[in-house]
């Protein structure tokens, strides 16, 4: 509620300018080597089906006047990360449907298979960087496994940017992994993390994470419970 309050005062007490934006929220999926083909489909089919979740899509459009800006980019090695979608103002459903198309027309490269968490983390930060004057900044990590190569995640300073975490696995491997991520991976006070029980629910996994994130501004009238059909776990 507090974030609420703040976030129309701010709204309101702003002199006319260019649009504003209420947050900035980069993904970061992990395509490293425990990730297959139809792994791979799963997570980008899924992220871009998620975004059009009704939940999600209202959430996304309820404060035209300062949209969220989205951008995706997949990761695996220290020097593996690619860009698949880059910052968009997400201010209407012409814009979802034209970062949604870039998700669906990505193609998988090839990248080393390990699994650099620290260096998609600082990546991440970069690219949020870019966002400053945005009111929140936020990195959602998706990953499989642990971090085996390149700087430790726990070394990572992410500054102001909040970290959340999605992890992929079964129940006992979930666990283990969540518990992980935890530990050496969330950022900022508010920081969770959200399973998917295998890839084939990613997209429930995500969109219930996307809900979650993209409630912290809500606007009056706007529900702030995520429906049935996305109760997280």
């Amino acid at each position: 509620m507090l974030r609420l309050i703040l976030a129309c005062l701010l709204l309101l007490a702003a002199p006319a300018r260019a649009q504003q934006c209420r947050e900035a929220l980069a993904l970061g999926l992990d395509v490293s080597g425990s990730v297959d083909d139809g792994e791979y489909a799963l997570q980008l089919q899924g992220l871009a089906r998620a975004l059009d979740h009704p939940e999600v899509r209202e959430a996304l459009f309820a404060l035209p006047q300062a949209p969220v800006r989205l951008m995706v980019y997949e990761w695996s090695g220290p020097q593996d990360q690619r860009v698949l979608a880059p910052w968009a103002a997400i201010d209407g459903p012409e814009a979802l449907a034209a970062f949604r198309a870039r998700l669906l027309a990505a193609r998988r490269q090839p990248m080393e298979p390990s699994t650099a968490i620290g260096p998609a983390l600082a990546f991440g930060a970069t690219e949020l960087a870019t966002q400053g004057d945005c009111w929140r900044r936020v990195l959602d990590l998706s990953g499989d496994g642990r971090h085996n190569t390149g700087a430790h995640p726990g070394q990572i300073a992410m500054g102001a940017v909040t970290v959340n975490g999605l992890v992929i696995g079964q129940a006992a491997q979930a666990a283990e992994l969540s518990a992980y991520f935890r530990a050496y991976v969330l950022r900022g006070p508010d920081a969770f993390t959200e399973t998917a029980l295998g890839f084939a629910d990613f997209e429930e996994a995500m969109a219930r994470k996307l809900l979650r994130e993209l409630q912290v501004l809500p606007v009056a009238g706007t529900s702030s419970a995520p429906r049935a059909g996305l109760q997280r776990r």
